[in-house]
């Protein structure tokens, strides 16, 4: 939604010019607004409603993902980006995932060893052309089983 929730990703969004085929340099623009989740579970499926309260815009846009998250085990940890289109993930300023460019639905995997503490996470994903859109987060613990990425929740 558009409203704050206390450990929470801030997801700000860019709108990109048609015919865009690869993640731009969100450094380089000015979002025309916020949304704010604590997980990233938007499974395959149509999208041309826009984001309420944000933007009625389905297609050509961007978004760039921030927040923290803490780990209170060391060891290897794995992620797995499901998107359509383009996706990069970054931990603690690390580019783990290279998902980008217009695609269908598929997922790019890496891994981090994490230390016990907090750390930085980055996402940026963009939309293509229409109509179907994805953007899932899954990671898997060390010694457990893959599961969608909960923000706000020790580790």
């Amino acid at each position: 939604g558009a409203t704050y929730l206390p450990g929470s990703l801030r997801g700000d969004i860019y709108y990109l010019n048609p015919g865009t085929r690869m993640l731009p340099d969100f450094n380089s623009m000015t979002p025309v607004g916020s949304i704010y989740t604590r997980s990233l579970n938007v499974p395959n499926q149509s999208f041309t409603r826009g984001f309420p309260g944000v933007t009625a815009r389905f297609e050509w846009f961007g978004i760039r993902y921030t927040g923290s998250f803490q780990v209170e085990m060391a060891g290897e940890y794995q992620f797995r980006c499901f998107s359509d289109d383009g996706s990069k993930l970054w931990v603690n300023g690390q580019l783990l995932i290279n998902n980008d460019g217009v695609h269908p639905a598929r997922s790019g995997v890496g891994s981090i060893f994490l230390n016990p503490g907090i750390h930085q996470i980055q996402l940026d994903y963009f939309q293509g052309p229409r109509v179907m859109v994805a953007l899932q987060l899954f990671f898997t613990p060390p010694g457990g089983q893959e599961r969608i990425f909960e923000f706000g929740q020790p580790r």
